[in-house]
């Protein structure tokens, strides 16, 4: 598998910066922010800054393997916000070819539990997935649904639920263990029995609970704010998630792809390492459990 950075964990760096910073740090690629005013992002439409983002991953060595967008209103049911949000998305697919990523990360709409009319924003959702498909397909992308609160598809039931009704091949599951834990929804094992075979794309980050019993609170889709957290950010390694597991029930359900390593330093700085030396002892981490997994597969073929 490959390690990638995640331009969520450099703030206070450029794009090209970052993957400077990725090289560094021994990684093999990098998942950048596609989105307005944020340093370490690639501008929405600007296809100058693409090209030149792509230029200097080819320097480094580091290529860009997907894009972040935040576009969040692929759900809602006033019908032209909803086309501008989908247009926005094909903007991301469009970028994506140019610095030559292979996968986007997309929101599954916003939604929060308190919302109404559940059916309506979910029949959005799936037609606006069903239209990117087709583009997606064409540019060689994957859309990638993320387990992510503040959507649709919070769950993996759901991220699931959302995959097989689209049912089209550049349209997969994004998953990530994290949010599934720190939102208290499926384990390990429940996540890979419910979407195991849909996998797309991981992303790899750690934490511990400050308090396991809390409920889940979030106000907003793209982060959990600090007087409503009860975890706290860990380097990957150095947290409570079992990712010697995890990366063995990767590899059981066939998935051989990128890892990236979404290191919330852009949310929550407070609580890790500087960017350099957290990337840097996460991927060691990776690379170290995923040594151990091919001596135990070695092992167990000697003695079989």
């Amino acid at each position: 598998m490959k390690i990638a950075g995640h331009t969520l964990g450099t703030p206070d760096q450029t794009v090209p910066e970052a993957l400077q910073l990725f090289r560094r740090a021994g990684l093999d690629g990098a998942e950048v922010i596609y989105q307005d005013d944020y340093k370490s992002g690639l501008p929405v439409r600007d296809e100058a800054a693409a090209v030149e983002a792509a230029r200097v991953a080819d320097g480094e060595g580091i290529p860009i393997i997907g894009l972040t967008p935040y576009t969040t209103a692929i759900n809602a049911t006033d019908e032209t916000v909803r086309r501008e949000a989908v247009e926005e998305l094909r903007s991301a697919i469009d970028t994506a070819q140019t610095v030559g990523a292979n996968r986007v990360r997309v929101y599954s709409g916003a939604w929060q539990p308190d919302q109404q009319d559940h059916a309506a924003h979910w029949t959005q959702l799936v037609r606006s997935f069903e239209e990117l498909s087709g583009a997606a397909a064409d540019a060689s992308v994957v859309l990638c649904a993320e387990n992510h609160f503040g959507t649709m598809t919070q769950t993996a039931q759901d991220t699931a639920k959302l995959v097989r009704a689209v049912n089209s091949p550049s349209v997969r599951v994004l998953y990530d263990q994290a949010n599934l834990t720190f939102t208290h929804d499926e384990d390990v094992d429940a996540a890979f029995a419910i979407q195991g075979d849909l996998i797309g794309h991981v992303h790899v980050k750690d934490l511990v609970f400050k308090d396991p019993n809390a409920p889940f609170v979030a106000s907003e889709t793209a982060r959990v704010h600090a007087e409503e957290r009860a975890v706290t950010s860990r380097v990957v390694g150095d947290g409570s998630l079992a990712w010697s597991r995890i990366l063995r029930r990767l590899r059981e359900v066939g998935y051989d792809d990128v890892l990236s390593l979404e290191y919330e330093y852009r949310w929550h700085p407070q609580d890790l390492d500087d960017p350099e030396t957290g990337f840097r002892r996460g991927a060691e981490h990776l690379r170290m459990l995923l040594h151990q997994l091919d001596l135990q597969a070695a092992e167990n073929g000697a003695d079989s």
